[in-house]
């Protein structure tokens, strides 16, 4: 298997990574908004409102 981000051989360490530099390469991507997960766009009120209704995670209350 290769990093997904350069195609070196992965270290266990950093698996599924080459390196802490592609790991934190593909970090940035999330954060920076590079990737996206396809589906319609959802307004910050939106999103606001669902969670105002989680009374707690995996069903705690």
């Amino acid at each position: 298997m290769t990093c997904p981000i350069c195609q070196k051989a992965k270290d266990p360490k950093f698996t599924p990574f080459c390196s802490a530099g592609c790991k934190d390469r593909d970090l940035l991507q999330w954060l920076g908004e590079g990737y996206k997960v396809p589906g319609p766009a959802v307004s910050p009120d939106e999103l606001a409102d669902h969670f105002a209704g989680d009374s707690g995670r995996d069903g705690e209350s």
